[in-house]
Order: structure tokens, then sequence, then C-alpha cells
């Protein structure tokens, strides 16, 4: 769900998003509503739902359930219609924040959003007031206690595949790729048998905001647990070097 830091702990990813999982299926659930309706409920003729039900069962959504998703989508079309609206704004010390929704009522949710701002001393800005300041690229998280494979060859695989960069943390690899050779990539991995943590395109900062003053630090994990609470809010992206 949210952007992190390059240095983010995999330990504390699994808990957070284990501790936040009914919200996390909510959110798919969504995207598969909207890559339906885009593209159609077969996902060998729709890419975007192909990465949507991969991102699902790296999130151990059950198979029956991504399947009642699909076909709710195809067969309702008086589904919920739902609105991609993405808000940017800033938190203490300057900290650069984009936050999409999707939502079915606009007002409520751009009410919720100015207010959790607000809320954490941060404020909403004018599009495109940060968004400059990030990149936006296919991302793949892999664990390496979930990963057999050798690094080396990890590497070869996705830049093979058409990944831009590959990188090594301590207890995580992180493949980034051009937006559109996002979906080939991730198939490749995934044809190899690479568990991935997470696969999405997402914001990433081009750099990170180290926060010293410990009431910034709180007022900024205010805003980011309110607006991650929020079912209309889908993702949000920093660049706090946590």
């Amino acid at each position: 769900m949210s952007g992190h830091s390059k240095f983010a702990n995999i330990k504390h990813k699994k808990e957070k998003n284990d501790a936040k999982k009914g919200k996390i299926f909510t959110v798919i659930g969504r995207e598969i509503v909207i890559a339906v309706k885009e593209g159609g409920p077969d996902p060998n003729n729709n890419s975007k739902l192909r990465d949507v039900i991969a991102k699902a069962k790296a999130n151990n959504m059950p198979n029956d359930t991504i399947e009642r998703g699909i076909k709710k989508a195809a067969g309702d079309s008086n589904a919920d219609n739902y609105e991609r609206i993405t808000y940017e704004g800033y938190g203490p010390s300057g900290v650069a924040i984009i936050v999409e929704t999707l939502t079915d009522n606009k007002n409520r949710t751009a009410g919720n959003v100015r207010s959790y701002f607000t809320k954490g001393s941060g404020n909403i800005g004018t599009p495109g007031c940060v968004s400059f300041m990030f990149d936006r690229k296919g991302q793949i998280i892999i664990d390496k206690e979930e990963c057999e494979m050798d690094a080396d060859d990890l590497m070869m695989i996705a830049l093979d595949a058409g990944a831009e960069d590959f990188s090594e943390e301590e207890d995580s690899f992180e493949v980034l790729t051009d937006p559109d050779e996002f979906s080939t990539v991730r198939e490749a991995l995934e044809k190899e048998g690479i568990p991935m943590l997470e696969a999405e395109v997402a914001m990433i900062p081009q750099t990170y905001v180290e926060l010293s003053e410990e009431q910034d630090i709180k007022n900024l994990q205010r805003t980011l647990d309110l607006l991650e609470d929020d079912d209309d809010v889908q993702y949000v992206w920093h660049n706090w070097d946590e």
C-alpha cells in the first residue's frame, strides 16, 4: 500500500500487510472491477487484469474470491462506478506525499484526505506540486527468505525480460521497469516460479527526506495511518526515509 523507503524492512512490511489484510482485499477488489470494465473478464486478453490477479495471489487472496470478483464485475452493469483521483501534498518538514484513490464519492474522499493531511500538520497542494519529485516505475519486491534463486541468476532473468534496474538490499531484491514493460517482466519472473512480495506500478522518489524531530515523525505517521485505513485510498507514496 504505502510507498516505502529503499531501506524498508521486509519483516515490518509483512506485519503491516497482515494487519491490514482486510483493507488490502478491498483495494484489490476495486482494482479487479476497474480492470474488468476496462479490458474484459478474460485475463488472457487483459494484461491489467493479469497484474491484479498476480497481486491478489501475492496477498493470499483466495482463488474463489478472485473469481467471484471477476464474475461480478463482468455480469453486473450496475456495479459501482469508481473514479481514480490523485492528491498531492506535503507532510512535516516538506515530506512529499502522493495519494491515489479509487472512489464512488469524490466529495467524501476529498474531504477525508484533506482532513488527514491537516491532522498530521501537513497540507494538500495543487496537482503536480510534488509528483515531479517521483518517477513512475514498475516495481517488484522479492523477499530473500522466500527466493531460492541466486542473485545473479535472478538479475539476468529480470534484465533479459526488459527490467531497467535490479538492486539488492539486506533482506530483499528490487526490480524496476518502465511501466509499459511491467507486465512482461512480472510474467517472466512468475514463469520462473519466483515469489513476489509486491508487484505494482509505483511512484518512486528521486530523493528521500530524513526526519529528525520526534513530533514530525509522529505527525507524519498519523497522516499515513489515517490514509491507509481509508477504503477509498489505494496507494500512498512518500519520500520519507523511514
